[in-house]
């Protein structure tokens, strides 16, 4: 099983050596301290990822940020959604699971899930990938999840903003279709945008066209979160 990404271990590291030399923390227990600590880091990955990421700000790492929570009742999420990544990469390990703040990135691309040029139709091999997210899924029902379509840049721009929103929307039918409650999905297109490697060969064409979800908790997950943190 390949390892899950950690978004900025280091600046949460400093940041709970900044929170367990304070006074006032040292009357907390370990539970609280790291709630703490994740959701100042959270706040701090925030901002430096919000301006590094450029327009990657408006896909799956900009929503997952945007969903911290903060706090004990964030540290909760943040062990839930622990567990779900390590279920999501012993199930699809040609995925890119990605845990930051509270919430999950989960990059498919090709080798996961390929669409024929042109076309906005799933693979059988798309499906039977999507398959293994379903019970999943199901098993974390308190959770919103967006998903986000992506194209390299052959061809025109609106054109490839199109196809690439018809894509997502592909991927929430099937999804949907197999039992997933339909008003967890959002979906949206982003074309030509947020290139995660050289349109110039082959390969990083190939890269460039994924789909990304944002997995974050929902209102349900939040308030049972936050009741959990008070016991």
């Amino acid at each position: 099983m390949k390892k899950i990404s950690v978004v900025a271990i280091a600046t949460i590291m400093v940041i709970g050596s900044m929170f367990t030399s304070c006074e006032a923390v040292k009357n907390t227990n370990q539970k609280q301290r790291g709630a703490g600590i994740g959701a100042v880091a959270g706040a701090v990955l925030g901002g430096v990822l919000g301006n590094n990421l450029g327009k990657g700000g408006n896909g799956a790492m900009g929503a997952v940020l945007g969903g911290v929570v903060g706090g004990v009742a964030g540290g909760v999420i943040g062990n839930k959604m622990d567990k779900q990544a390590r279920q999501i990469d012993e199930v699809l390990p040609g995925a890119e699971v990605v845990r930051v703040g509270e919430g999950i990135k989960l990059v498919l691309n090709e080798n996961a899930v390929r669409f024929d040029t042109n076309k906005s139709s799933l693979t059988a091999a798309a499906k039977a990938n999507l398959d293994k997210l379903v019970p999943v899924f199901a098993e974390y029902p308190d959770t919103n999840i967006t998903i986000y379509g992506y194209t390299d840049n052959t061809g025109a721009a609106e054109y490839n903003l199109k196809l690439s929103g018809e894509r997502a929307a592909a991927v929430k039918s099937y999804l949907t279709g197999k039992g997933v409650a339909s008003n967890r999905f959002q979906v949206t297109g982003l074309g030509i945008a947020d290139p995660v490697a050289s349109n110039e060969t082959l390969q990083g064409r190939s890269q460039n066209r994924r789909v990304e979800f944002a997995i974050t908790a929902n209102e349900k997950m939040i308030k049972d979160s936050e009741a959990e943190s008070k016991n």
